[in-house]
């Protein structure tokens, strides 16, 4: 690897491939910054951004925010784009805080505005629920209501049922069609329904006139003057300032203000508050009335700590680590604060690989089963494993559900006599012939392979159009869907999920509310999250085909869980393995990093080339450097065609601060519109875990009009600051599925804590021509990639398909 001339003083014209000298020690590169927490484009983020990107159990996670112990730097979050004001550092510090914390917090937000560290509270005692009396009732009680939920399991499982948002009624829209409520025409516009799929028999692929394209106008509901007044009485009352106001109106609804006079610690639903501040806040309202093991603080901190958790990316969490966590929140009793919450509805309690509820056996034995320590068996073996339990959302309990009856129900109504032994004839390589054969005769089929195999799901696309099937691809950006039109040769044979499944691209719906497609391959498939999942598949016909294709080394998707790894570690399906390689110096690069090593590589072309540096300073100027003068010189690269990627958006070279320089150098101006010019280049965050590249243009009354890829947005002034943000430089986890004709990848000094091995794979692979690497990192770029392999996601979905498996299914398992 070599450096470009002039980059680094004293090597114009020789190799720089040395590390340099050991930086300066120094927090992640997400620290805390000026701004304070924010949410929007910098939250667009999977949860492997967390420190060190090392695997860890829940109880390591969950007690780390308990117990702010920890020094290293948070997670980067998903949080609600949507936001649009954020209490600021003086807001929080206003609001009356719990006595006698057990720790002091140590990391107020990320760079992204995610909090991990939080500081727990004493209260005054509450009464304790200590009677016989009163524990034999509970107990009957929730017999009772177990029972009633092990009746309901017996029944087939309501698919989509936990799904909100635009997933739900997307979910709601379906089904109404379905149960003729209304015509497919009242949510799709277009001039007649698409003809019904027949699965069994293969039908021509009717070419679809182009959909001209819709400005994106995110919508958001204005509070009502009197809601936010009434909430700003209570704020007051309780001593919190008045700038909550619209953020818990935006959370909580028009209701806000009674359900933060009836149960203060509503509160904690607000971004940025925390519980100690919730704590303060609830003694204010209600004097002696609260207590540390009050039902509704208990309640409340559970549901906290699982949001925080599908923030980096867990579906559930082990009841012990939730216990061990709320006694770090100077809870006495978080066995009965587990029950309580359960109880209330706020969690669900399952164990490993299903529900395992308590029944009165286990009352009887005295097993405490309700606490989520074990499941009592009197006639299990001695030597039986114990049953693993969990606490869940029910959004993603019910979504893993869904997801898993409706992959079932595509694996076993597919038809599996099919022959395509012609158009694998014709396939282009022997890796492509042996993916349309194995979807040939299987419903649900999983193909990984790097960016050069991309190519196999293209020509499997072209193929099944070439058999009168109606085929389509569907991938994670529209940078990614330009990618796979130029591989199939036909635009209108990709889409965008996003597009896709809002119906403003590809097929539309037939008469029953389904997709009118025979088969989907879905491009990306690591970025796809529990709950766009579930809509996906709820969207597809009995009898359709699904492949999911995409890299297994590259980072997860933004939102809670892991479907992609979940399917392959199930083997609940066919699975095809690329033995296609990436071509070049950095596809050589990319395949030894994948497999833990950092080899040094030739690039005669300077394909790939280091830059020194010895901190962050310099890590800027020089990123700047390479951006405006040197790429374009060497590679004739303008630099609007150069993706700048950094580890975080904190720090002193984080992609704020990459941003500012940039913008001085590439397109200065005054900022006039919400801080931004014409030409500006930024990132737009529609919705959590969608981060879109795009040109400023211009900004009028309706808002801030942006180019993204050539479809024209506006967003909403009241949005732009929370939804958009310069986006020369952006992390990694806003970069994945989408590739430039150049890289730059800064690596300064204090990102040791943010690298991992797919951190480091995915920011090194978004290049497609060259890549430089500023590198300020020493020793900790190679020990990410030997030895910090991706952050483990606690989910359901790989034991839920296990159990669905048939064994039809199983046998045709490659």
């Amino acid at each position: 690897m070599t450096a470009l001339p002039g980059e680094t003083p004293g090597t114009d014209d020789a190799p720089a491939e040395d590390a340099p000298a050991a930086p300066a020690p120094g927090g992640g590169a997400d620290g805390p910054s000026p701004d304070g927490p924010t949410a929007g484009p910098d939250a667009a983020e999977a949860p492997e951004a967390a420190a060190g990107g090392a695997a860890g159990a829940d109880a390591v996670d969950v007690v780390a925010e308990a117990a702010s112990a920890s020094s290293e730097e948070p997670p980067e979050a998903v949080e609600e784009s949507a936001k649009t004001e954020e209490p600021s550092e003086a807001a929080n510090s206003s609001v009356a805080s719990a006595d006698g914390s057990a720790a002091e917090e140590t990391s107020e937000a990320s760079a992204d505005g995610s909090e991990t560290a939080e500081g727990s509270a004493d209260a005054a005692p509450a009464a304790e629920l200590s009677e016989a009396q009163a524990e034999l009732a509970a107990q009957r009680e929730l017999r009772e209501r177990i029972e009633k939920r092990k009746a309901e399991k017996a029944a087939p499982i309501s698919a989509g049922g936990g799904l909100s948002g635009t997933a739900a009624d997307l979910l709601a829209a379906v089904r109404a069609v379905e149960s003729g409520e209304k015509a497919g025409t009242a949510f799709f516009a277009r001039t007649a329904p698409a003809p019904a799929p027949a699965p069994a028999s293969p039908r021509p692929a009717t070419a679809q006139p182009p959909r001209p394209a819709v400005p994106e106008v995110p919508a958001q509901q204005a509070a009502s003057p009197e809601a936010l007044e009434a909430v700003r009485a209570v704020l007051a009352q309780g001593g919190a300032p008045e700038a909550l106001a619209r953020p818990a109106v935006d959370a909580l609804g028009e209701q806000a203000a009674e359900l933060l006079r009836t149960d203060p610690w509503h509160l904690l639903a607000v971004s940025g508050v925390r519980p100690e501040q919730a704590d303060g806040f609830a003694r204010a309202l209600l004097g002696s009335e609260c207590g540390p093991d009050d039902g509704r603080r208990t309640a409340a901190l559970v549901g906290r700590l699982l949001e925080q958790a599908a923030l980096r990316g867990h579906t559930a969490l082990d009841a012990a680590a939730v216990r061990t966590a709320l006694a770090g929140h100077a809870v006495r009793d978080p066995d009965a604060a587990v029950l309580n919450a359960v109880e209330e509805g706020v969690a669900l309690l399952f164990g490993e690989g299903g529900d395992a509820e308590p029944d009165e056996t286990d009352a009887e034995d005295g097993e405490p089963d309700e606490d989520g320590v074990r499941e009592a068996d009197p006639t299990a073996d001695a030597d039986a494993a114990p049953v693993r339990m969990f606490l869940g959302l029910d959004r993603y309990a019910l979504a893993e559900e869904s997801l898993a009856d409706g992959l079932a129900r595509l694996v076993n109504t597919c038809e599996k006599t099919a022959d395509w032994t012609e158009a694998a004839a014709g396939a282009p390589s022997p890796s492509a012939a042996e993916l349309i054969r194995t979807v040939a005769s299987a419903g649900l089929v999983v193909h990984s392979g790097g960016e050069a195999a991309r190519a196999e799901p293209a020509a499997l696309i072209a193929a099944a159009r070439g058999l009168g099937l109606r085929a389509l691809g569907a991938a994670h950006s529209e940078d990614g869907r330009r990618r796979l039109a130029a591989a199939t040769g036909d635009p209108a044979t990709a889409v965008t999920l996003a597009g896709l499944l809002s119906g403003a691209q590809g097929p539309g719906r037939d008469e029953d509310g389904a997709l009118a497609l025979d088969l989907l391959v879905v491009l990306d498939a690591p970025q796809l999250d529990v709950e766009g999942a579930a809509v996906l598949v709820e969207a597809l016909a009995d009898g359709a085909r699904l492949v999911l294709s995409g890299d297994p080394g590259v980072l997860g998707s933004a939102g809670a869980g892991r479907v992609f790894a979940d399917v392959l570690a199930a083997r609940a399906c066919p699975q095809v393995v690329s033995r296609t390689p990436d071509p070049g110096p950095i596809g050589e690069l990319i395949s030894g990093i994948g497999i833990g090593e950092l080899n040094q590589v030739d690039a005669p072309g300077k394909e790939v080339v280091i830059v020194p540096v010895r901190d962050a300073g310099e890590a800027v100027h020089r990123t700047v450097q390479l951006v405006a003068d040197s790429v374009p010189r060497a590679f004739s690269i303008p630099a609007e065609e150069t993706q700048v990627i950094t580890v975080g958006h904190g720090g002193a070279a984080g992609t704020r601060a990459l941003n500012e320089a940039l913008k001085q150098r590439l397109n200065p101006g005054p900022g006039r519109f919400g801080g931004f010019d014409p030409g500006d280049r930024v990132v737009h965050v529609p919705a959590p875990g969608r981060a879109v590249p795009g040109v400023v243009r211009s900004a009028d009354g309706e808002g801030l009009h942006l180019d993204c890829g050539g479809v024209p947005v506006v967003v909403p002034q009241e949005r732009v600051e929370s939804s958009v943000r310069h986006g020369w430089a952006l992390s990694a986890h806003q970069a994945a599925g989408m590739r430039w004709p150049a890289a730059v990848v800064v690596l300064p000094g204090d990102a040791a804590q943010g690298l991992s091995r797919p951190w480091v794979y995915t920011a090194f692979g978004r290049g497609e021509r060259h890549l430089s690497v500023v590198h300020g990192a020493d020793r900790a770029l190679p020990h990410a990639v030997a030895e910090v392999p991706a952050q483990e996601r606690t989910t359901r979905l790989r034991p839920l398909l296990e159990a669905l498996l048939t064994p039809d299914a199983a046998s045709s398992t490659g």
